[in-house]
């Protein structure tokens, strides 16, 4: 029996919304990423970019576990001697809540060029609204973990 490969021109995308109010962050991203990488179809192929959209609303309603919210935070260099920039959890919350999760599930994804692409199928809001709804997207709830 031959392996099945999956043709650009097979693909078939759906819009997916999920709902981050409550959600662990973690857990979440790693669901999106899977849905974003296609690998809960059954044509899962790894070279082709067969995943689907994904809108995820309300991430600045989205929990972290344990003492994370005082001790983790976010890094980037200017490229420049002496810049380094830290930024706390709170703070990224309060500025920038919708950065959070594309961090995270952008450490989930390939780091190259597909992964790349992966990342432009995703689109996070921090309220409860979202403009995609000519696309008709079905409403995904992230599997309960037990």
């Amino acid at each position: 029996m031959k392996t099945y490969s999956q043709k650009a021109s097979e693909v078939q995308r759906d819009w997916y919304v999920i709902d981050a109010a409550d959600q662990v962050l973690g857990r979440l991203a790693t669901q999106i990423a899977t849905l974003l990488r296609g690998k809960h179809k059954p044509t899962f192929t790894p070279s082709i970019d067969g995943g689907d959209f994904v809108v995820v609303v309300n991430a600045e309603k989205i929990r972290i576990t344990g003492r994370k919210a005082f001790q983790k935070t976010y890094i980037r260099h200017s490229g420049y001697p002496g810049g380094l920039k830290v930024t706390p959890y709170k703070v990224m919350l309060a500025k920038h809540p919708e950065r959070i999760l594309r961090f995270a599930v952008k450490g989930m994804l390939p780091k190259n060029r597909i992964g790349r692409r992966l990342l432009t199928k995703l689109r996070i809001y921090a309220g409860p609204h979202h403009p995609h709804t000519a696309q008709q997207p079905k409403i995904y709830h992230p599997q309960p973990r037990g």
